[in-house]
């Protein structure tokens, strides 16, 4: 595919692989291009490759910072969200910019949709890379409508007729805290934040509570309508920390407590050949390229998962998520 000049005089556009459409690289042929001031001017020409591709890549742009970065999603996709109904650990950079995750960094996080476990999402969720890391560290990617092509018939109706089950423990000192991921130390306002979100909740004693939510698993983009795998039903299982950790986890806390786990929609537990299905789809749409200093990568989150491979410190990506979502009204709890 040959590059294009549609974007600027001094920007070019083309795949970064010559074997996929995603992602687009686009990138500053001179030190001058400015990213707001560019993006500011190229947003509309920005959102239609973002939606065409799942994933675009700037490289090579100006003046990239918190602030600027923040600035860029703000003028490209929406005012950045705020972070809520946590479930990976990060902090404040600027704003509604968080760090990417403060897992630690020999942890590899598998791909995932951002936040496709809550009734509202983010349409986009956005990187920065400020300190790129010494050794690893990329954030792969990958497209949701090739993964639900690949995903056996089967498997696919059996989950879009009943959906999945989350199931999430807190107060047993594994995963976040309730009070960090519903970020209020009142049980109260945790209350009244799943009764508004289609959570089930049970307390136990001291800081212990337990979370059921019923989710689809296939969505429609609501531009293109096109069908996408859109939920964290591999993400959470168990079995996807490996069977070494898996065993100690639930050897250790069993498997009604466990931090977070999936099952059917009708809360069967999932086939562990089902799972390896889910996982061959995923590890086979996996792309994966090294950070730079400045990138900004723009991925729309209902076509495009993404993950965290190992890295050697330093490494600093900032995250930032806009333009809310919500599960359409009737198909809340599958197979209901």
């Amino acid at each position: 595919m040959t590059e294009h000049l549609v974007l600027g005089p001094d920007v070019t556009e083309r795949p970064l692989s010559s074997r996929r459409l995603m992602p687009l690289a686009i990138r500053a042929t001179t030190p001058s291009v400015d990213l707001v001031s560019w993006a500011t001017s190229f947003a509309e020409a920005l959102r239609d490759r973002i939606v065409r591709h799942g994933a675009v890549l700037l490289r090579g742009f100006a003046n990239v910072s918190a602030e600027t970065f923040e600035k860029t999603i703000a003028d490209v996709c929406g005012p950045p969200l705020e972070y809520v109904e946590r479930s990976s650990p990060r902090h404040t950079v600027y704003r509604n910019v968080y760090t990417s995750t403060d897992h630690p960094a020999n942890e590899r996080i598998y791909l995932h949709n951002e936040q496709s476990y809550n009734l509202t999402w983010p349409q986009y969720i956005c990187f920065c890379c400020l300190v790129p890391p010494r050794s690893g560290g990329a954030t792969p990617v990958a497209d949701c409508r090739r993964i639900h092509s690949r995903i056996p018939e089967s498997i696919r109706d059996r989950f879009a007729d009943c959906g999945y089950l989350y199931v999430r423990n807190f107060g047993n000192g594994l995963g976040l805290t309730w009070r960090e991921a519903f970020q209020t130390d009142d049980p109260k306002e945790v209350e009244r934040y799943c009764a508004d979100n289609d959570i089930e909740f049970a307390w136990g004693s001291g800081e212990q509570l337990r979370t059921r939510q019923r989710r689809p698993a296939v969505a429609s983009h609501p531009l293109t309508g096109e069908p996408t795998w859109f939920n964290h039903i591999t993400f959470f299982h168990v079995s996807t920390l490996g069977p070494e950790l898996a065993k100690r986890l639930t050897d250790s806390v069993g498997m009604s407590h466990l931090p977070n786990n999936t099952y059917y929609g009708d809360g069967q537990d999932i086939e562990p050949e089902v799972m390896d299905e889910l996982r061959a789809a995923y590890d086979a749409e996996r792309i994966e390229f090294p950070w730079k200093l400045g990138d900004v990568l723009l991925l729309d989150n209902m076509l495009t998962a993404h993950g965290r491979a190992p890295y050697s410190p330093p490494r600093q990506i900032l995250v930032g998520m806009a333009k809310p979502e919500r599960i359409p009204h009737g198909v809340v709890n599958p197979g209901r």
